[in-house]
């Protein structure tokens, strides 16, 4: 086994979510960036590429540059994956022309704009027999994976009803006019898509229920808001949802809930027990009981499962958070993808692939569609 080496497009200096992909990506020592295409500009590309200590002749000005070039080179030299951290609507093209050239990747999300973008990067996926990872982060906390197993051990019965929320306040005032570039580009249609707060919280959300239950959400019925002046993409809202067991669920996300930062947090109700989590407090999964007090989990304490156990680094007591859960969607990929290289085998790869992607596409598209016709119930496929 090696490093696998790791070509960036998108995240240059300066960018947060390119810096985050960094450091996760490289916080197993299974991974190592080689290459990149930083910007849309090939002069600051290359300047963040310099900025980050790499060779010149591997910092390149386009995305196409980099994947035709780095294919060029020998094996024992080239990149194994392609890791996309654009705004949405630089997605698809990389990840297509990516992975025609026989490359790997990993994507930010939503993976793409539109359901047909999205179905055709699946069908790609299967026809190269390439890895396609998408970088929703919070399934890698370790008390997110305590909750999956003991609902996949039917430790809660039946899943009855689910309440997921995700609400921030960062964008109560205009800061798209301010210089934001974070905000600018989420609320232009032409770079985030038809959803806002759909594409960008809203997907987590939607995983998040999914990953935990092992259960797809059929349908929902959707009421949006557009409540920041002149925004025409989604900004807040507040969703139904029927699970494809029958379970019912209610979905709220805001992007102007003022005084909230990063309020994610589900909570899963079966027949026999609940279980809660929030996301600024992740070291702590709370389940609740018909016959027995209530039981609080915490990262490498006592009765966890197997792959909660796996995603933890550091001993009971002390905290895990984003970085650490980011990095554990990289580090399985990376397990995966070193278990294809040397032909070993490998159980179920734990990280979100190209068909979780469809799915967050079609419930954004699922979602705009309800909301257009008075939260009328659309189904996702």
């Amino acid at each position: 086994m090696r490093k696998l080496r790791m070509g960036m497009i998108g995240g240059g200096i300066g960018s947060f979510i390119g810096d985050v992909h960094r450091k996760a990506a490289t916080l197993d020592g299974m991974i190592e960036l080689v290459c990149g295409a930083f910007s849309s500009t090939a002069e600051k590309s290359k300047a963040s590429g310099k900025e980050l200590l790499l060779p010149e002749d591997r910092c390149y000005g386009s995305f196409e540059e980099m994947i035709l070039k780095e294919k060029e080179l020998p094996e024992n030299m080239r990149i194994d994956f392609v890791t996309i951290v654009t705004p949405n609507h630089m997605h698809f093209a990389p990840a297509k022309l990516a992975l025609e050239n026989g490359f790997h990747v990993v994507c930010d999300k939503p993976m793409t704009l539109t359901v047909d973008e999205a179905r055709e990067l699946e069908k790609l996926v299967k026809s190269t027999g390439l890895l396609f990872a998408l970088t929703h982060n919070y399934p890698g906390s370790p008390m997110v994976k305590q909750a999956k197993a003991m609902v996949d051990n039917s430790e809660l019965g039946p899943i009855r009803k689910v309440q997921v929320q995700y609400l921030q306040g960062w964008m109560a005032t205009a800061v798209e006019d301010s210089g934001n570039k974070q905000a600018s580009w989420r609320v232009d249609p032409s770079k985030s898509g038809v959803g806002g707060a759909l594409g960008d919280i809203g997907t987590h959300a939607h995983n998040l229920v999914e990953y935990i239950t092992g259960l797809q959400i059929k349908e929902l019925a959707a009421d949006l808001g557009r409540l920041g002046k002149g925004r025409v993409l989604d900004d807040d809202g507040n969703i139904l949802l029927r699970l494809e067991n029958g379970a019912k669920g209610t979905m709220s996300l805001s992007q102007i809930a003022v005084g909230e930062e990063n309020n994610l947090s589900i909570r899963v109700y079966g027949e026999k027990g609940s279980l809660e989590w929030h996301q600024e407090k992740p070291n702590e999964l709370t389940t609740r009981w018909l016959d027995r007090p209530k039981i609080i989990f915490t990262p490498n304490g006592n009765s966890l499962s197997p792959i909660s156990l796996a995603a933890s680094r550091i001993p009971a007591g002390h905290p895990e958070g984003y970085l650490e859960a980011f990095a554990n969607v990289y580090k399985n990929f990376a397990t995966h993808l070193n278990a294809l290289m040397t032909k070993t085998e490998i159980e179920t790869p734990d990280y979100p692939t190209v068909s979780d992607g469809v799915r967050g596409v079609q419930f954004i598209h699922a979602a705009v569609e309800s909301d257009k016709h008075n939260a009328a119930w659309v189904g996702l496929d």
